[in-house]
């Protein structure tokens, strides 16, 4: 199966779209005895996963990603045919792919019914659970932890001196777009999401940003990797915050990480298509593993490959070093940090004070695990 790539940018609509299905409501009377209301719900909790699984598997899945080494899992797994393979053992004979900027517009896509799944940051995907109450979408496993860095025209050496400066950012609300307002809040300098403040954050596409860098017409960017690593390397940027750094491991219990990108899929797909939910995990599992096995000429081969087919363009080996350096493949989401990105976003005001139970279902992901723990 050759999956069908189409590239998407912030600012354009997806090609393709379908109505969302409508879900199916679980009414419980309040009247109703607490014994008697969980057994209404187990019960049609059990209806629901009947008629799931009668289903079947989907005959395609539509999925997003973005052409960064932050989304390696997603670049291998479909230009190693790994995912397609997992999905065509199901009996999801095809694989679609539509390439992203950053995560609002992939949100967009998903919400729209024109995606099934992506890969995206964490703060869209909480962003879209908040605003749907919960029903857009599910994260399903992690993909990258790192891999973020705010970088700077030399002469900047601190916080401070950011007053009064334009920074970049992949888009609004997104999660660099986020860490970056935070990161100034906690310094004493305001921005506003429309623009304005004691820093002025202008939302760019990624080689845009690259772009009016080297212009003269940006004083840095809070960018995921490749364009980090291209500031430094090709643009003669300095690193002022590593977001590693930012994390020393209390909410996760690993010290340096924080989620970059998950893998979610929209709660209507994987009501009506869990076996093809199933096999995109293992596909994806199988694309960690591969990444964190393989040599770093391999990965940096097999990447630089997705990324050409993907976006026409490679990326030079100091670079992709560089950024993979900086970078942890995981299926581990770190939903410990979610509590704190959540918080962040809506200091940043870009989303709303939230409960965030039931954003993960890592239901099929445990299975892999517990499958792979059976078999050593």
């Amino acid at each position: 199966m050759t999956p069908q790539t189409i590239r998407i940018t912030a600012d354009e609509t997806p090609r393709r779209g379908r109505a969302l299905k409508t879900g199916i409501a679980v009414v419980v009377a309040l009247l109703l005895g607490a014994g008697a209301a969980l057994a209404a719900v187990l019960a049609e909790g059990q209806r629901t996963t009947a008629t799931a699984a009668a289903a079947g598997p989907a005959p395609e899945l539509r999925l997003g990603y973005f052409g960064n080494v932050t989304h390696a899992p997603a670049l291998v797994g479909v230009q190693n045919g790994l995912i397609a393979d997992a999905l065509r053992d199901a009996g999801t004979e095809t694989l679609s792919t539509q390439v992203f900027n950053a995560g609002p517009a992939a949100i967009e896509a998903l919400n729209a019914g024109a995606i099934d799944a992506a890969y995206l940051g964490p703060n869209p995907a909480i962003n879209s659970f908040v605003k749907s109450g919960g029903e857009s979408l599910a994260v399903v496993a992690g993909a990258a932890a790192g891999g973020a860095q705010l970088v700077v025209r030399p002469g900047i050496a601190s916080p401070e001196q950011l007053r009064g400066t334009v920074l970049a950012t992949p888009q609004l609300g997104g999660t660099q777009d986020v860490a970056l307002r935070a990161y100034l809040g906690r310094h004493g300098l305001a921005t506003e999401p429309g623009g304005g403040g004691d820093v002025t954050i202008n939302p760019t596409e990624n080689a845009q940003t690259f772009k009016l860098f080297q212009d003269g017409k940006l004083d840095g960017a809070w960018l995921p990797e490749p364009w980090a690593s291209r500031l430094v390397l090709q643009a003669g940027a300095k690193v002022l915050v590593d977001e590693k750094d930012l994390w020393d491991g209390r909410l996760t219990g690993k010290p340096g990480q924080f989620p970059t990108t998950v893998l979610v899929v929209s709660r209507t797909f994987a009501a009506d298509h869990p076996q093809t939910v199933e096999a995109l995990v293992k596909g994806h599992a199988g694309s960690v593993a591969w990444l964190n096995q393989a040599s770093e000429p391999e990965k940096a081969n097999a990447i630089n490959a997705a990324l050409k087919a993907s976006s026409g363009a490679e990326l030079p080996a100091g670079v992709i070093k560089r950024a993979l350096g900086n970078i942890t493949f995981t299926t581990d989401p770190l939903p410990g940090a979610f509590p704190q990105l959540l918080a962040d976003g809506v200091a940043a005001g870009v989303t709303k004070e939230a409960d965030l139970t039931g954003l993960f279902d890592l239901r099929w992901l445990e299975d892999l695990h517990r499958l792979e723990e059976a078999s050593r």
